[in-house]
């Protein structure tokens, strides 16, 4: 795909010197419409939507959820409709993850716990598949620093996660659950500064992180040290960098989205190489356009009439006069109108 460059080096310098104000735009971004938005979290006139999370119903899946936080008042449980299941207050509830265990544990939720500023947690629940409701299956100690990115997956039987406080030291963790939950450090990983977005390729335990003012980071599985794949250029993402969703095709392919946030924009890379392969903005349509997105996550498969190819869901940051929520997006929708620029 060719971009049409927007900066020169020199120019980039001379904006960047002449006024802090003026917003920075990257490289020109396609659009692309809600199909549904959920309805405003409880917290009004605040940041507080943050990160949401997919479960598919492989049974049924018009019948799929989705888990969202209000980091100021707890977590959300919605249908595709956007449509409010559940409710489970917990303030300082910041991202979200799930993981289909399977078995007696079924659908573990997974959230970063920053109540305690100075020392992070993992609060877990169980979804209730059937009702759409939580339940609270207590809180483990994820290291000091203040909670903030999250995200999980399940490596053989094990429950594994990642928790990605403010001050930069990603922690990886073997989560035992029963009547107390125990968390294993199993690695420890460093940015030199604030981290959040966080996405696991589970073909091979590959681990991304967004450092907001840096770009993204790729650890192999098992590593320590990382390597930054795509740093902020002010081309394909503008800083902050904030939410990772990877969408796998194959046995190496497939795409990572990242949230642009600077310039209210979403950047997709193709897998394994990193190659930039597109930007778009969800525009302003029925359910109205997405800003200052943190949280996204991208899901493939059948999610019914509705999104027969896939899902996205961001966080928008304005949402008009009402609360921040969820706008949800036929992820086919994006990739068609991504292709068409190549």
């Amino acid at each position: 795909m060719a971009y049409a460059l927007r900066y020169t080096p020199l120019a980039a310098l001379l904006l960047a010197g002449a006024c802090t104000t003026v917003p920075i735009a990257g490289d020109p971004a396609v659009p692309v419409y809600a199909a549904a938005e959920t309805v405003p979290v409880g917290t009004a006139n605040e940041d507080a939507a943050d990160d949401p999370a997919i479960w598919r119903n492989a049974a049924d899946p018009g019948a799929s959820l989705i888990v969202g936080t209000d980091k100021k008042g707890g977590l959300y449980v919605y249908d595709l409709g956007g449509r409010e299941k559940h409710f489970m207050p917990a303030p300082g509830l910041n991202n979200v993850d799930l993981v289909d265990m399977g078995g007696r544990d079924g659908v573990i939720v997974i959230a970063s716990d920053r109540a305690d500023e100075a020392n992070s947690h993992f609060a877990l629940f169980r979804l209730d598949t059937a009702s759409g409701r939580l339940l609270p299956l207590g809180r483990v100690a994820s290291g000091p620093g203040e909670g903030y990115g999250i995200c999980a997956w399940k490596r053989g039987d094990d429950l594994i996660a990642y928790a990605v406080p403010k001050e930069g030291t990603i922690r990886e963790y073997r989560i035992t659950l029963g009547a107390a939950p125990k968390a294993e450090l199993l690695r420890s990983m460093q940015v030199e500064t604030q981290p959040e977005g966080c996405a696991i390729d589970t073909r091979d335990g590959t681990l991304y992180i967004g450092e907001e003012n840096v770009g993204i980071w790729r650890f192999a599985a098992g590593q320590s040290e990382g390597e930054l794949v795509a740093a902020i250029d002010n081309r394909h993402l503008v800083a902050d960098v904030e939410g990772l969703a990877l969408v796998p095709d194959g046995t190496n392919g497939g795409w990572l989205y990242a949230s642009s946030q600077g310039d209210n924009t979403y950047m997709r890379y193709a897998l394994p190489d990193m190659r930039p392969a597109g930007r778009f903005r969800i525009a302003a349509g029925q359910f109205g356009a997405a800003e200052e997105t943190d949280g996204i996550e991208a899901k493939p498969g059948n999610f019914g009439p509705e999104f027969p190819r896939g899902l996205f869901i961001a966080q928008d940051g304005q949402n008009g006069d009402q609360a921040q929520n969820f706008k949800l997006v036929r992820l086919d929708a994006i990739e068609d109108a991504l292709d068409d620029t190549e």
